[in-house]
């Protein structure tokens, strides 16, 4: 999909407004929680895609298999596996999707860079601000964690991220990966019945489009747009599955540090 025919209208920068048509519901410090999304927010997950496809382009002395083309087929082939496998933990998706790459790029891989690619998650980097970010609103809001990882997975990488979440739910626990409704009535529910919070109190983070913020606004939730590619400006949709038309966005940043220097900025 080109940019042209994925247009965001402007956002100001400086203040985090935002790129849907309505005015936002309230104020960011009337939040209670704010439910994140991990990989792609606050993980690098391409740099760490990039990063253990490696040993496979090596194995097979590939140069024509770029970075851009290999993440577009992995947000395809993950979805696709993620659909028809739900209850299949994150790591055995993970080296489905890497056999898949293989055949899609005709290249030979082997059981072990398949596993060795399911194995990688835990060293897909944090970005360099999730941390400080995650820190400052943690003495603002209850931060939550919605992800489609493992138990095990999230755990390596929260190892990353500076902060004690007050929850985590992921895909593991539930049995079915985002965007499935059953990940967000599994999140609404338990924050309800576990810490007495409603929907006006939850303010979803994200990146994904497809896998978060169309899933969220369908359940009625203000959202934030972590927009780390700057999709809204390029069109580029990186490892991420595409959608076709954009949900309504309440409050879009280019990065963690920027949507903390907005809550900072907001007056008391």
């Amino acid at each position: 999909m080109t940019a042209d025919a994925f247009t965001l209208q402007p956002v100001d920068d400086s203040t985090g407004n935002k790129a849907g048509g309505s005015l936002m519901p309230q104020r960011l410090r009337d939040y209670k929680v704010l439910t994140f999304d991990c990989y792609g927010t606050l993980i690098d997950w391409e740099a760490g895609i990039w990063d253990a496809l490696q040993p496979l382009l090596m194995a097979n002395a590939r140069s024509d298999v770029t970075r851009e083309k290999a993440l577009q087929a992995f947000a395809s082939l993950e979805n696709g596996q993620q659909s028809q496998t739900p209850g299949m933990r994150y790591p055995a998706l993970l080296a489905h999707v890497h056999a898949a790459l293989a055949t899609r790029f005709d290249l030979h891989t082997t059981i072990e860079l398949d596993e060795q690619f399911g194995a990688s998650l835990a060293h897909w980097p944090a970005f360099p601000d999730s941390a400080d970010a995650l820190r400052y609103l943690k003495t603002r809001y209850k931060l939550v964690i919605l992800s489609n990882v493992d138990r095990a997975g999230f755990a390596a990488s929260n190892r990353k991220l500076g902060v004690e979440f007050d929850a985590i739910y992921t895909a593991e626990d539930i049995g079915s990966y985002k965007p499935a409704p059953a990940n967000f009535e599994y999140l609404l529910n338990r924050l309800r019945e576990e810490h007495g919070l409603d929907k006006a109190d939850i303010l979803h983070t994200a990146q994904s489009l497809f896998h978060d913020h169309v899933p969220a606004r369908s359940f009625g939730l203000a959202n934030a747009w972590i927009d780390r590619q700057r999709l809204s400006q390029t069109g580029e949709w990186g490892a991420t599955a595409e959608v076709d038309a954009r949900p309504e966005i309440d409050y879009l940043f280019f990065s963690m540090a920027e949507m903390t220097d907005a809550v900072r900025r907001e007056p008391a």
